[in-house]
């Protein structure tokens, strides 16, 4: 019995026992394989868009990952927009979050839920709520692995 159970009530401990009975069983498992292939997917659509580029407009493999991830995040905002995306991420989960994919379906959803209150404020004001510090964080890791890399290059480390 743990410490929080010893100041309860035998109702309350009864209650608890029911609760357990009845509470639903969560398919972890069905849910990771499902994640899995979701997220799977998404990166072999952005790897058939990286081929596309390579081949009919002459990018390099370095090259084509800049206009790969834009054309992901687009397309991301345009299946958010279109109500898609939203089902897709109710069956593929974390799937549908981790890749870029997530990260426009997460500035747009906000654009969209705030497009009432207008434009500037609405829209303009939110559009960056939740994406926005994943830029901040992103813009200051990259400064720091690049004053450690400058740091590591002028004492002759690299």
């Amino acid at each position: 019995m743990s410490s929080k159970d010893k100041n309860k009530t035998p109702q309350q401990l009864k209650y608890d026992k029911l609760q357990k009975k009845h509470e639903l069983k969560r398919p972890v498992l069905m849910n990771c394989i499902r994640a899995f292939f979701i997220g799977g997917a998404f990166c072999l659509v952005g790897q058939a868009i990286t081929y596309f580029y390579i081949y009919f407009f002459d990018f390099t493999e370095k090259t084509a990952g800049n206009p790969t991830v834009a054309t992901m995040v687009f397309i991301a905002m345009l299946l958010t927009g279109f109500g898609v995306y939203d089902r897709i991420g109710q069956f593929g989960g974390a799937g549908s979050a981790v890749p870029v994919t997530g990260f426009g379906n997460a500035v747009i959803s906000a654009a969209i839920e705030h497009k009432t209150e207008g434009l500037v404020l609405g829209v303009g004001g939110n559009i960056f709520k939740l994406a926005g510090s994943v830029i901040v964080f992103g813009v200051f890791a990259a400064f720091v692995v690049a004053l450690i890399r400058t740091v590591l290059k002028i004492w002759g480390g690299f």
